[in-house]
């Protein structure tokens, strides 16, 4: 089963509201078994335009799990603190099965 990723693309125009949100979401993440791999607000553009300032990769076990965690009850409660702070962009995918 290939893990699950969430990446989100994002330009934060509030960061004192984006940080507690993250205080708020980062436990939910982690009780959803998820880890934060990549928080970057450099990312190099190699190629093509790239929207977002910062990039934000969390990873699951799993796409299910990963999904499960986007859509929980925990998280929908705070995902308009992040939508109120920042433009983003989210992805959901499936990383290679080795």
């Amino acid at each position: 089963m290939p893990k699950g990723y969430v990446i989100f693309s994002e330009t934060t125009h509030d960061e004192a509201r984006f940080a507690a949100y993250v205080d708020k979401a980062v436990p939910t993440v982690l009780e959803a078994g998820g880890r934060p791999i990549i928080f970057d607000d450099g990312p190099e553009v190699l190629e093509g335009e790239w929207k977002g300032a910062r990039i934000v990769v969390v990873e699951f076990d799993s796409v299910e799990a990963a999904r499960n965690w986007y859509t929980s009850p925990a998280y929908q409660a705070i995902i308009g603190e992040r939508h109120a702070s920042a433009e983003a962009d989210a992805v959901l995918v499936a990383g290679l099965e080795t």
